[in-house]
């Protein structure tokens, strides 16, 4: 019987060998680590449907940022929960509201680490749309005025980067120029360019408080049938000025993350949403799934597909994996 050539088990023997010809590597400097910042002092309140996660007050996510940044995580993801909400979401743009103070209080003792702010007005909200509602309607352009005043506030606070998630049409242009006619000329915007209406956000609107009070989103977030329309919504957020486009949820989508990195070439940021942490904790505990070779081999994915930003829960429990294996 004819022997193989060539046999590609010969690489996959040992697991140095394995390591030399690994073709993607995720490593802790891809990693954004999301957090929510609440009012009020000695606050660290577990979430239910993600294990593992707290809603924190600005001292114990000041910890969390010592944390994160001595582990070697570059960035953190700031949401807010107001104290009060309203139509307009008034708190998201006041000057002291709960992400401009968490802003602060970071850029404060962890200079060094990146703050990036999701810019949306749902968890602000009364209706907890993603903007203003007139007769039952989520109305575009009065919701991107203040979605651009949200931004220039979490600019004036120190935020190195803004990210507007809402799926507003015309928001990163009215961002980039509002933060421009500011003097904030070189705060970049990571922009939610290819946000889905997902199933997967479930745990998220527990953490945030942002469950829409009547209705849902797919008037404004994507149809998750489409893959097109996310190009056109990726090509319009470039031309409008956004320096990082994402595409939100991740696993689902690997193959939208694929095709915007083969058409666009820039920045790719991709959210692995609490839904996707959700299933892995859950599995996890009740022993169907190895948590850690789950949570690696899925992120992984998210980096092969094309990711170069991988947003994620996990970003902790990667980074102290990463570190047993040196």
């Amino acid at each position: 019987m004819p022997q193989p050539m060539f046999r590609p088990r010969r690489l996959r023997e040992k697991a140095l060998l394995r390591r030399l010809v690994r073709e993607t590597r995720l490593t802790v400097d891809d990693l954004v680590y999301p957090v929510f910042a609440v009012h009020g002092r000695g606050v660290r309140e577990a979430i239910g449907a993600m294990p593992g996660q707290c809603r924190l007050s600005i001292d114990e996510l000041l910890r969390e940022a010592k944390d994160a940044a001595s582990m070697g995580i570059p960035a953190l993801l700031v949401f807010g929960l107001p104290e009060d909400k309203d139509a307009r979401g008034s708190e998201a743009y006041a000057e002291d509201g709960i992400v401009q103070q968490a802003v602060r209080a970071v850029k404060d003792t962890v200079p060094d680490l990146l703050v990036i702010t999701d810019v949306c007005l749902c968890q602000y909200t009364s209706h907890g749309h993603c903007g203003v509602v007139e007769q039952g309607v989520v109305k575009n352009d009065p919701s991107v005025e203040l979605l651009a005043r949200v931004a220039v506030s979490h600019a004036e606070a120190g935020a190195d980067m803004v990210a507007p998630s809402d799926m507003m049409d015309g928001r990163v242009a009215a961002i980039r120029e509002a933060l421009d006619e500011a003097s904030f000329v070189e705060t970049p915007i990571m922009a939610y360019s290819a946000k889905y209406a997902s199933a997967f956000y479930g745990p998220f609107r527990e953490a945030a408080d942002s469950a829409p009070q009547f209705g849902d989103r797919r008037a404004y977030q994507m149809d998750p049938a489409n893959a097109q329309e996310a190009m056109r919504e990726i090509a319009l957020d470039l031309d409008e000025g956004a320096d990082i486009v994402m595409v939100k949820p991740a696993l689902p989508y690997l193959d939208v993350i694929a095709r915007a990195k083969q058409e666009f070439g820039v920045p790719l940021a991709a959210y692995s949403v609490s839904g996707e942490y959700a299933m892995l904790k859950a599995a996890a505990q009740l022993g169907w799934l190895d948590e850690d070779r789950a949570m690696m081999e899925a992120l992984t994915a998210v980096r092969r597909a094309g990711a170069d930003i991988v947003i994620t829960y996990f970003a902790k429990d990667v980074a102290r994996r990463l570190e047993r294996a040196r």
